[in-house]
């Protein structure tokens, strides 16, 4: 391989040769073509970053196509959320908005050149039968005995077919191909089936209706496509895809397969994901636990990461597990950059500052986001009377404890030190229910030439302007990274019960309230949080990434 392309993934290999060869006269046209009876999830983010990308690099165009073949699963509402989710993602396929549906009368027409071919034949097995007949990859399969009806029973039955005159499930067309052949998908496919479904771009117009690998690839050859990128799930289907473009002397569209995205502690199978939706394992589809698109936009997970996370995961050709701490990280460095800050206090604990006014409230000045050169403040109020995190004091502390302790100094951020006196206990639970401290007047935040130094910094809010807010806490839906890889358990037995947790007990600064939904801010020393709707009359945050990686599933 030469210098030049060391840097090129296997794909942009093949269409830089393809360019340099004339082929197609240099067009590169690639297609993203999710079926529309589910919401997308982290696997299709990749699919469609590689094929919007791929033409982006090259000057090709990209086809939003739905392939709608399955009426009973789809539905409108997929429709509109899968577009959503890709305009989301900062992708845009302008005009070029298809539907298997729409090549409904064409794939008809290659059904009925097929069997004029003799390529193609009615039969009346039952689904098990046609099972049992296919055999399998120790077994070579038997043939139909249908298999060898004429061409013109073939095609008044087919037509039959499409007229209504028969049955759901009563017969199928199936391709003659080769009932011995290695790859099981070869062994005489089934390509129309009965289905008396209203569709929902074509209504009943139709009861017969193409099975996706008939109509996949051909839609396909339709649109021009010139590179149809796809995962590996799909390399065993190329040869009945590129037979049934030999046959049919149709565009020679070529597929090329990559590695899936396969993300720890993440399931993209659909059907599992639909069943925690059906069975109230989660609150929807689009719950922040969900691997959904729609999912991690609500846990507040920017596009701008997600297509990091892509480009950092790579372009291979075997699958392989991605960490999940990767996909964190692209999260945290965007946020970093973009998030404004917040004083919230999680679980709070009562401090008073003793030589404070009683009756003083002051504004303090804090910086929206430090990393942003050009940031603006927000003013923060001050007072006698604050709240401050419980875990930011110990009576009792270890050596490399730097924050609230009796006798210890700490600052309080882009406010004053302060010391620490005593404190007060509940005298029943034992629990430390008050801190009693005194304040630097000359360590003002901005000001501060006094010499007095403290290790520590904390974060607080203050006590009168302070509204409570309710917090979400999410962590994995699962507990092992690849709960879909066991043979002897079930995904189910991995759900991880502390998935949620829900805080409604935290404070914040009245900034927060200003935020609107979908929002995100650095919960200052905590964590990247993103405003959720309202619950019970509370400003709601949704838990999206720690400072930095520190969630450990619990172990089996």
């Amino acid at each position: 391989m030469s210098e030049e392309n060391k840097s090129l993934n296997f794909i942009e290999q093949i269409i830089e040769q393809d360019i340099k060869s004339g082929k197609h006269e240099g067009r590169v046209h690639t297609r993203f073509p999710p079926e529309p009876n589910g919401y997308l999830h982290i696997g299709h983010a990749k699919a469609i970053t590689i094929n919007f990308e791929i033409t982006k690099k090259y000057g090709g165009t990209t086809n939003l196509r739905f392939d709608d073949t399955n009426p009973v699963a789809e539905d409108t509402k997929y429709v509109e959320a899968i577009k959503q989710d890709i305009k989301w993602l900062g992708y845009d396929w302008e005009d070029r908005e298809y539907y298997a549906s729409d090549y409904f009368q064409t794939l008809y027409d290659y059904a009925e050149k097929l069997i004029h071919k003799g390529l193609a034949y009615v039969d009346d097995s039952t689904a098990e039968q046609i099972a049992q007949m296919k055999g399998d990859t120790r077994t070579p399969g038997k043939n139909s005995p249908y298999r060898d009806r004429p061409v013109l029973e073939n095609l008044q039955l087919f037509r039959d077919m499409k007229d209504g005159k028969y049955e759901d499930g009563a017969k199928v067309l199936r391709a003659k191909i080769d009932m011995s052949s290695p790859n099981m998908h070869m062994r005489d496919p089934v390509i129309y089936r009965i289905k008396r479904a209203h569709h929902h771009r074509t209504g009943d117009q139709w009861c017969i209706y193409p099975m996706y690998d008939f109509a996949h690839g051909q839609s396909d050859s339709i649109e021009g496509i010139t590179h149809s990128l796809c995962s590996l799930e799909f390399r065993h289907h190329r040869p009945l895809y590129d037979w049934f473009i030999q046959q049919l002397n149709i565009f020679p569209s070529r597929q090329i397969e990559f590695a899936r995205m396969n993300v720890a502690y993440m399931i993209t199978s659909k059907r599992r994901l639909l069943k925690l939706v059906q069975d109230g394992i989660v609150n929807g589809w689009d719950d922040p636990r969900m691997p959904t698109l729609s999912g991690l936009r609500n846990k507040g997970f920017p596009p701008a990461a997600i297509r990091t996370f892509c480009d950092k995961a790579g372009v291979a050709k075997r699958d392989n597990l991605i960490e999940y701490e990767l996909l964190e990280s692209c999260v945290r460095d965007e946020l970093n950059k973009t998030s404004l800050r917040a004083m919230v206090v999680l679980d709070p604990l009562k401090l008073i500052i003793k030589n404070y006014p009683q009756d003083q409230t002051e504004q303090l000045p804090v910086i929206d986001n430090p990393e942003d050169p050009h940031a603006s403040s927000h003013m923060l109020s001050f007072s006698r009377e604050l709240f401050i995190e419980r875990s930011d004091f110990m009576v009792d502390p270890p050596k490399k404890f730097f924050r609230l302790a009796p006798g210890r100094n700490v600052r309080l951020k882009a406010a004053y030190i302060i010391h620490c006196d005593d404190f007060k206990k509940d005298p029943e639970t034992g629990e430390v229910t008050e801190v009693l401290c005194t304040y630097y007047p000359e360590t003002k935040s901005g000001s501060d030439d006094s010499g007095i130094k403290a290790k520590g910094v904390l974060h607080w809010v203050e006590a009168h302007s302070a509204i409570p807010i309710v917090v979400n806490n999410y962590q994995q839906l699962f507990t092992d990274p690849t709960p879909l890889g066991h043979d002897d358990k079930d995904y189910l037995d991995f759900l991880n019960p502390d998935s949620l947790t829900v805080n409604e007990g935290a404070l914040a600064e009245p900034f927060v309230a200003q935020t609107k939904q979908l929002d995100t801010l650095q919960f200052m020393r905590q964590g990247y949080y993103c405003r959720s709707a309202d619950q019970n009359g509370k400003p709601c945050f949704n838990h999206t990434v720690s400072l930095k990686s520190r969630w450990k599933p619990k172990t089996q």
